[in-house]
């Protein structure tokens, strides 16, 4: 009984360091580690539903030496800058920090020089004034996109007619428009007869000329012709 007793306190005293333990949590690195890109190269921005684009300021050659910036846009927001070239330069490695968190503040390259690093303030501006310049054309060209597929596709549009069961067999037509004007058409029905084989190339060219319904029965196929008329008017009605 009397072995237990140390035992038992050894046991305890193994367990309190696990008890007392606490995970540290580590700060956020402020420079995300996210390869250069160009600015028509975007990745996912965490925990947001947009997108984040990272860009390639220009590199400007100073005096003191080439200084080149990284920037993280999410749409037009600048949201972090990256130093990917500077001057190996004590007064330059004090001035980035204030630089940086000047840009987030005024979200432009409308910032103060930092006194003592005129020549590094300098650079800095115009590489991330590149920056912007490259973002800003990249946002204007993917909000310009979607409304020209729109309006191309308003404009081109393809529309089926009626099935109309006429004597010798369904009749149906399908026309694609350009804007208002008819493009083509197509037979999607029609009856299995030498006379409507023969008449359907001279209908729709009379379609193509007329660009309207309103065009003559051809000859021989009186009752395809006139199926055709009723399909190709509803599609057309149909367009609007």
């Amino acid at each position: 009984m009397k072995r237990a007793i140390p035992v038992l306190v050894l046991s305890i005293a193994g367990l309190i360091p696990v008890w007392r333990y606490e995970p540290s949590l580590g700060t956020a690195s402020t420079e995300a580690a996210t390869p250069a890109s160009t600015p028509s190269e975007s990745s996912a921005a965490s925990g947001s539903g947009s997108a984040s684009t990272v860009v390639k300021g220009s590199t400007v050659q100073t005096d003191k030496g080439p200084v080149q910036v990284q920037v993280t846009f999410q749409g037009s927001k600048i949201t972090a800058v990256k130093m990917l070239q500077q001057p190996n330069h004590p007064q330059t490695t004090a001035a980035v920090p204030k630089l940086i968190a000047e840009t987030l503040q005024a979200q432009s390259a409308d910032i103060d020089t930092v006194s003592g690093a005129t020549i590094t303030s300098d650079g800095y501006k115009e590489s991330l004034q590149a920056a912007i310049d490259a973002n800003t054309e990249s946002v204007s060209s993917s909000a310009a996109s979607p409304s020209a597929s729109a309006s191309a596709a308003a404009q081109s549009q393809t529309v089926d007619g009626s099935t109309v069961n006429t004597d010798k067999g369904p009749v149906q037509v399908q026309v694609a428009f350009e804007g208002d004007r008819i493009a083509s058409v197509k037979m999607l029905q029609q009856p299995n007869h030498p006379q409507t084989t023969a008449a359907v190339p001279k209908l729709i060219a009379e379609t193509l000329e007329a660009q309207s319904a309103d065009i003559d029965t051809v000859s021989g196929a009186t009752i395809t012709s006139d199926g055709y008329r009723e399909s190709l008017q509803a599609a057309i009605d149909a367009k609007g």
